[in-house]
């Protein structure tokens, strides 16, 4: 195996967190911020990239990191690693309520495509890429799912999904979905988008105007909540709240 072997627990329900155990010289590399904690004898460094190809000239790690700001993401990755004696842990957590989803790359054939802004963390020795849907109407027309992240190693590789977790098997069968809800498929699946129905529906129905659909045989991750929904049903509540306190307060003044 060319990735390290790290060893790891999820620990939480709603607001998880992946705490991982390296053994002496073993590394993990994460997302800018994405560390909560670690114990002594660990040291993080940022780097351009992930590091999977050690060879690789800097105009080549600048131009591998520059992609991934298209991703939404940050340039630089963080590689934290155990120069200690014994084993010792670090921990990331999950940017917003969801599920922590560990994927052994070994057993996936080597890579697994995820949403672009799915990526948390992996064992050193995960190639994180940026990879184009083939049909490139996806991104002009469904918003969401024209840039994607391609994991590939042999490693162990955790994503994040908002709000419940959902698994499905796919046999030459076809499923269509909210464009945000899609968390990672198998590269046996195909990633496409289609119109949600007569213009009526579109307009009117409140599923939007596009849905993915996913179809072909392999594994499936669909998450219940993605960012862009949670923060469309708090954002209400932020505004009212913030309207009754100005009622409120206008109240007691005139009292």
């Amino acid at each position: 195996m060319k990735s390290h072997e790290i060893d790891y627990r999820i620990v939480g329900n709603d607001l998880q967190l992946v705490e991982v155990e390296l053994d002496p010289m073993e590394t993990v590399i994460a997302e800018a911020g994405a560390m909560m904690y670690m114990d002594d004898g660990i040291t993080f460094e940022t780097k351009l990239g992930d590091g999977s190809e050690p060879s690789q000239g800097f105009m080549g790690k600048l131009l591998s990191a520059g992609s991934r700001v298209l991703t939404g993401e940050s340039l630089f990755m963080t590689h934290f690693t155990n120069h200690g004696h014994g084993k010792r842990k670090v921990a990331f957590s999950a940017p917003y309520p969801g599920s922590i989803v560990p994927f052994n790359l070994a057993e996936m054939g080597g890579q697994i495509i995820v949403q672009k802004d799915g990526f948390l963390c992996a064992a050193m020795g995960t190639k994180v890429s940026m990879t184009f849907n083939r049909r490139i109407g996806v991104g002009l027309v469904g918003g969401e799912g024209f840039v994607l992240q391609k994991l590939e190693g042999d490693g162990l590789a955790f994503v994040h999904a908002g709000g419940t977790l959902i698994e499905r098997q796919l046999n030459n069968e076809k499923i269509r979905i909210d464009t945000g809800c899609v968390v990672a498929f198998q590269p046996g699946i195909d990633f496409s988008v289609e119109t949600s129905g007569s213009l009526r529906s579109m307009v009117f129905g409140g599923e939007g105007i596009f849905l993915a659909t996913l179809s072909g045989t392999g594994r499936v991750w669909l998450q219940s909540m993605p960012i862009r929904k949670l923060i469309q049903a708090i954002a209400p509540y932020g505004s009212n709240s913030g309207k009754e306190s100005s009622s409120l307060l206008g109240g007691f003044l005139k009292d």
